[in-house]
């Protein structure tokens, strides 16, 4: 189980009401499900979102299949509007 920080984004960091907090996760699904839970408007952006682990995009990877490294920094990189 890997510990680390994830960093809100835009409008990720208003449906979560902190701009970041530590986690504790072995894959990135497991992380979305536990800041999640009880978080439906966070569940709802994490849904539209893109995801960085340590800087590398995630892309469209199974979130079971992106495993933690200790230590990551996790960003949730919501649709961003403009250009």
């Amino acid at each position: 189980m890997a510990t680390g920080l994830i960093r809100y984004w835009a409008a990720a960091k208003d449906a979560a009401g902190v701009a970041e907090e530590s986690f504790e996760a072995a894959t990135l699904a497991e992380l979305m499900t536990k800041i999640t839970s009880g978080r439906e408007k966070l569940a709802q952006v994490a849904r539209r979102s893109s995801f960085l682990v340590n800087g590398d995009p995630v892309g469209r990877r199974p979130h079971d299949s992106v495993v933690l490294p200790d230590g990551a920094t996790i960003e949730v990189l919501p649709p961003f509007a403009g250009g």
